[in-house]
């Protein structure tokens, strides 16, 4: 069996979260073979993986966007566009409902050599005019074209590349991957499913309103695009897969058949995260001395979503009432490289002491000597960095986005509280939880075993790992019974 596994922007280039699951899901199915569908920015990362793929990775296809700046289109292609791909065409630039079978009916039967022929030709520049007139005469003519191109060109980059043939097609996000897996669907009637670990189009919503690329009477019309793309994925979806409540409420809302819709947290092998972490030596930085330092790190990305700057502020007041504290930011700094010297800025202009980026560090060698863990993100889905630290006994200061507040507060279980949830960007709030904890041994010892026996409980990878096996077994069971002779 063979399971097309679609992913965009995560696995295999870059670590944690969704990669951790894909790495967890396809190392322990053994069983099941697996073809990689990769959807990246820059084809400077082909290749590059962060993890050693596991035998049954059978295929990699590798998508890089910034491939289509060295495509040339040719002016003057005709395509006698019907009305319905017409009408469509226009409805992705007005934000109306999109037929998207005459879409992947239109890509799949005029595979182009070149999609800018297609954005190069008159047929496309009369749907453009049709749409100008209709809704955006308000704004420049020039300005409303090269938007629908840099909206447009991308989707249409990715559809008219080959989706290989598999038996069940499965995305790690809606979005450009989840689009793949809607079409590979349409081209070989085969199950979609989909597993939403964050909320992609509230993702897109919150950065397009605070871009600076988007100019202001534009905004609605990006998200009214991506709203269509992750309609499309939705009702094509044979299934939906979210990680905890709270999500299957926001996808309901965004119109998702709830009948679809099947809770499935994330796991993590508990014991085997155990035994690494104490036969690892700690690093020498992180290993206490005679002073007493209290440790506080953070497992993370240094980009602008985990909201680093905040997690600073709130150290700087954490380090006037805990002098003995010191603060580990571990994880990956090369991902926003502009982003990441604002930080280290912050903490020299703050004269701040004692924060250290380790950049990407074996987490298991500093895990141990850690006191307390930090998260200060602005959008999560079921954080992989909580589980290992609940995994480890420790307690967590984590701010109320996606499904963190359900990890450490817990869902009508008997466990406890294993840690604190404090309101996005709230230095005070932050501070006095780190507080806290730093000065009640008790506390931190307490709701480190609660979250502990949370996770041991409720969010083991052999769950995790067995429901998934189950539902690609189920698939392709129905699958081979519908296309038995009769």
């Amino acid at each position: 069996m063979k399971i097309c596994l679609l992913l965009e922007g995560s696995y295999p280039y870059v670590t944690g979260g969704v990669s951790t699951w894909a790495q967890m899901l396809i190392r322990n199915m053994g069983d099941f073979g697996f073809i990689l569908y990769t959807i990246g920015a820059e084809e400077k990362y082909r290749s590059k993986y962060k993890y050693s793929l596991p035998g049954n990775v059978l295929e990699i296809h590798e998508i890089f966007l910034d491939e289509m700046v060295r495509e040339r289109g040719r002016y003057g292609t005709r395509y006698r566009l019907t009305e319905d791909i017409s009408a469509s065409l226009r409805a992705l630039m007005t934000g109306d409902t999109v037929n998207w079978e005459s879409i992947f009916e239109f890509v799949a039967k005029r595979r182009m050599k070149s999609e800018l022929d297609f954005f190069m030709s008159r047929d496309f520049f009369d749907v453009l005019k049709g749409a100008y007139a209709d809704k955006f005469k308000s704004v420049p003519f020039t300005e409303f074209f090269w938007t629908v191109r840099s909206m447009l060109v991308p989707l249409f980059f990715i559809l008219n590349r080959m989706v290989p043939e598999a038996d069940i097609y499965h995305s790690a996000s809606n979005g450009y991957a989840g689009i793949v897996g809607a079409f590979g669907k349409y081209l070989y009637d085969k199950p979609f499913l989909l597993t939403e670990h964050g909320i992609y189009l509230r993702e897109r919503e919150e950065e397009i309103i605070k871009s600076g690329w988007a100019k202001p009477y534009f905004k609605d019309m990006w998200i009214r695009f991506f709203r269509n793309l992750c309609g499309c994925v939705y009702d094509y979806a044979d299934q939906v897969f979210t990680l905890f409540e709270k999500n299957r409420d926001i996808e309901v809302e965004l119109g998702c058949d709830k009948d679809k819709i099947r809770i499935v947290p994330n796991g993590i092998d508990v014991k085997e995260l155990e035994k690494e972490v104490n036969n690892s030596v700690p690093a020498a930085e992180v290993r206490r001395n005679g002073l007493g330092f209290i440790n506080i790190g953070s497992i993370t990305r240094v980009v602008p979503i985990k909201d680093i700057k905040t997690m600073i502020y709130s150290f700087n007041q954490v380090k006037r009432a805990v002098p003995n504290a010191r603060f580990f930011i571990m994880g990956p700094t090369d991902e926003d490289e502009e982003y990441f010297h604002e930080c280290v800025r912050l903490v020299e202009r703050l004269d701040l002491n004692d924060v250290l980026f380790t950049g990407r560090v074996d987490i298991k060698k500093y895990i141990g000597e850690i006191d307390i863990l930090v998260l200060t993100s602005i959008s999560e889905g079921q954080p992989f960095v909580i589980l290992e630290g609940m995994a480890c006994k420790k307690p967590f200061v984590c701010t109320d986005v996606g499904g963190c507040k359900e990890l450490l507060y817990g869902r009508d279980d008997e466990f406890g509280r294993a840690g604190f949830i404090v309101p996005i960007m709230d230095v005070d709030k932050i501070s006095r939880a780190i507080i806290r904890l730093c000065e009640d041994t008790d506390l931190r010892l307490e709701m480190g075993e609660n979250g502990y026996r949370r996770v041991s409980s409720i969010y083991s990878a052999e769950r995790c790992i067995e429901t998934y096996r189950n539902i690609y077994k189920a698939f392709v069971s129905q699958l081979s019974e519908i296309q038995a002779p009769s």
